[in-house]
C-alpha cells in the first residue's frame, strides 16, 4: 500500500476507473453478441440489434474504451453480416 497521500487516492481512483470500464467492456461485448446471434437467427428485429451495437461501439470510442479503427472495423463487419444476410 502507499504511504504517500495522493498515492493513496490514485489508487482508489483507479480501481473506480477500471471497475467501470470492466463494466461498459462486458455490456459492449453483451451487445454484440446479440447483434451477432440475431443476424445469425435472421430474426426480424436484426437492423435494430446492428443499430444499437453501432451506437454501443460509438460511445465505446468515445470513452476511450476502443481505438478508433478497432470502432470502425467492428462497424464494418457488423454492416458487411447484416448486408450478406439481406
Amino acid at each position: 500500500m502507499p504511504n504517500i497521500k495522493s498515492a493513496k487516492k490514485r489508487v482508489i481512483v483507479t480501481k473506480t476507473k477500471t471497475a467501470r470500464n470492466k463494466a461498459l467492456k462486458s455490456n459492449l461485448r453483451t451487445i454484440l453478441k446479440q447483434a451477432n446471434a440475431a443476424i445469425e437467427a435472421n430474426a426480424d428485429n436484426k437492423a435494430e440489434a446492428v443499430r444499437v451495437a453501432v451506437k454501443k461501439i460509438d460511445q465505446a470510442c468515445a470513452k476511450g474504451l476502443l481505438h478508433k479503427n478497432c470502432a470502425a472495423r467492428k462497424k464494418s463487419q457488423l454492416a458487411t453480416k447484416l448486408n450478406a444476410k439481406a
